[in-house]
């Protein structure tokens, strides 16, 4: 990734601050078509800077954007959009509807996630049907786990080489309910620039509070096509279990992540340099385009 000067990288950088209309916006959250769709900047780092605004958006699907949404991404300038999720979740939940010109790149991640292979397309499964047993609650933990265990580590390598162009921005980065794989790549972002983690753990359980009129609604039409799947009363309970403890977020979810990244190269810095390849070089870079 070192293939620009810095000195080159750092003058470029400054322009694209100065003349970004984009940079100085006020922070959005929600789309009516997603609600969970927001503005990643605003946090403070421990060194007194700032993320910001209008630059880097975390969001769920995007296909059920309406017409007042295409012209809230038109105002934002957004030019890329990353999506995490595989073909058969775009199949089942429908492609992005996006504003003309505005960039895709599909970085699909799926794996085998606490020893579920091809979690992602199972979970479609589950969503059809309201039968989550094979995702238990400590499941939601397991998939942070193994994010930041190897198998998203491409994926997001890519995400951070295309945050490293200014070209590409404003950009968005989404999964299904821009959750698990999103919130990871969110907290992986927001420590690159350094954010601390106490900020990184709010951002993600913000979620549960933009997804709340939807959350709710959700759960009870899960738990109702699963009284059409015989279960003993017992497996019932654990289905239940599972499903709130799916779509409710707990701290321990996100910090799993970090114990996860601890365990395998130190720290979360060590899996950004060793993991993702970016070095002390980069990350600046990527803080001077972020960052005021």
């Amino acid at each position: 990734m070192n293939t620009i000067g810095l000195s080159f990288r750092t003058l470029v950088a400054a322009v694209f601050v100065a003349s970004s209309v984009a940079a100085d916006t006020v922070g959005i959250e929600g789309l009516e078509g997603q609600p969970n769709f927001r503005d990643l900047g605003g946090y403070q780092t421990v060194d007194g800077r700032t993320m910001r605004t209008g630059l880097v958006f975390r969001s769920g699907e995007l296909p059920r954007t309406t017409d007042a949404d295409l012209e809230t991404l038109k105002k934002l300038g957004v030019r890329t959009v990353v999506n995490f999720l595989t073909e058969g979740e775009i199949e089942y939940r429908g492609a992005d509807r996006l504003p003309k010109g505005v960039r895709e790149i599909s970085l699909p991640i799926t794996g085998d996630i606490g020893g579920i292979p091809d979690a992602a397309n199972m979970l479609v499964d589950a969503r059809k049907t309201g039968d989550f047993r094979r995702f238990p609650p400590e499941f939601n933990p397991l998939v942070h786990v193994d994010l930041v265990g190897g198998l998203a580590d491409e994926q997001y390598a890519t995400l951070f080489e295309i945050l490293s162009d200014e070209a590409n921005y404003p950009v968005v980065f989404h999964c299904s309910h821009g959750v698990h794989r999103t919130g990871t790549a969110a907290a992986l972002v927001l420590t690159a620039l350094g954010v601390p983690w106490s900020s990184v753990r709010n951002d993600y359980l913000r979620s549960n509070d933009t997804r709340a009129e939807e959350v709710e609604p959700r759960i009870e039409q899960l738990q109702l096509l699963a009284t059409e799947i015989d279960m003993t009363p017992e497996d019932r309970e654990k289905n239940t279990a599972a499903i709130r403890a799916f779509y409710k977020l707990e701290p321990e979810y996100i910090d799993a992540s970090r114990t996860a990244a601890e365990k395998r190269f130190g720290n979360l810095e060590g899996y950004l340099e060793n993991g993702l390849g970016q070095s002390q070089g980069d990350l600046e870079h990527l803080r001077k385009l972020l960052l005021k």
